[in-house]
């Protein structure tokens, strides 16, 4: 008998902890970095060619982001099974979403989204400059969030550019703009993140780093990590860039198995912390 009172004390001891635990004053430190995950997605079509968003959610899950950025998502079109895909993401990850397509035709919709359990707010989302005379581009767009992180509002844009050098330059200074960034840059909290298609050193890549930082160049130590594509990974595309307010904590491009078969691209994870 001594056995069981021993046991039913010791659960209701627990109870009482797990009690105080809850009703413990809000003065333990907040998390203090903001983890974002910036991801190709590739429409969710797994490299051995199968249809995964759960293999997509797993990848996300696995690393605890505060907030994602994914591009290349299809929602309601054919080649995809007429899956909602950000939809289906965020309901894995118990997250809100939105997504902006870039390309809609009928029913069919592509594009981007960002996905989060903190506050959010939707503040724009819309299609970036056409190229002239190139009716065959594609059309690409950006979505901007603002995020309240430990009781700042933290202004996120993902996007995802062209893959012609062409495109670059347009797509940069339309963001940098003020129709864009151009009106946060100076007194928020920034973050500009995504899949930007061109490499470091490009022209519009210099242009992104005259007014942001680069993540992956500011974590001491760090060895910037290629983000595209397979197995040995040898272009850096996907970047996080940020205004000064933050510092880097951490860089994660995870080269696993479950990452490695999931998109043609790596994601990118990057730890900041605010200092303002």
């Amino acid at each position: 008998g001594m056995h069981l009172l021993g046991r039913m004390e010791m659960k209701h001891s627990r109870k009482l902890e797990s009690n105080t635990l809850l009703k413990r004053p809000p003065t333990e430190p907040q998390k203090q970095a903001l983890r974002i995950l910036t991801y190709n997605v590739h429409s969710c079509r797994c490299m051995d060619g199968r249809l995964s968003t759960h293999r997509i959610a797993r990848v996300i899950a696995q690393y605890q982001p505060d907030v994602v950025a994914l591009q290349e998502l299809d929602a309601g079109m054919s080649r995809t099974e007429y899956l909602d895909q950000a939809h289906a993401i965020s309901q894995y990850l118990e997250m809100e979403f939105h997504f902006h397509p870039a390309i809609h035709v009928e029913e069919e919709r592509y594009g981007n989204a960002i996905l989060t359990h903190l506050p959010i707010k939707l503040i724009k989302a819309g299609n970036l400059p056409l190229i002239p005379n190139q009716p065959l581009f594609e059309p690409r767009g950006a979505i901007w969030v603002s995020v309240e992180h430990n009781g700042v509002d933290v202004q996120i844009i993902n996007t995802h550019f062209g893959f012609r050098t062409v495109e670059h330059l347009p797509q940069v200074n339309a963001l940098l703009g003020d129709d864009w960034m151009g009106r946060a840059n100076h007194k928020k909290p920034v973050i500009l993140c995504g899949d930007f298609n061109f490499f470091p050193n490009s022209p519009a890549y210099k242009r992104v780093i005259k007014y942001l930082q680069d993540s992956q160049l500011r974590l001491d130590g760090h060895r910037p990590l290629n983000t595209f594509s397979g197995r040995l990974p040898s272009a850096r595309i996907d970047h996080v860039f940020t205004n000064p307010m933050f510092e880097v904590m951490k860089v994660q491009v995870p080269r696993t198995h479950l990452t490695l078969s999931a998109s043609d691209h790596l994601p990118l994870i990057v730890d900041l912390k605010l200092n303002i």
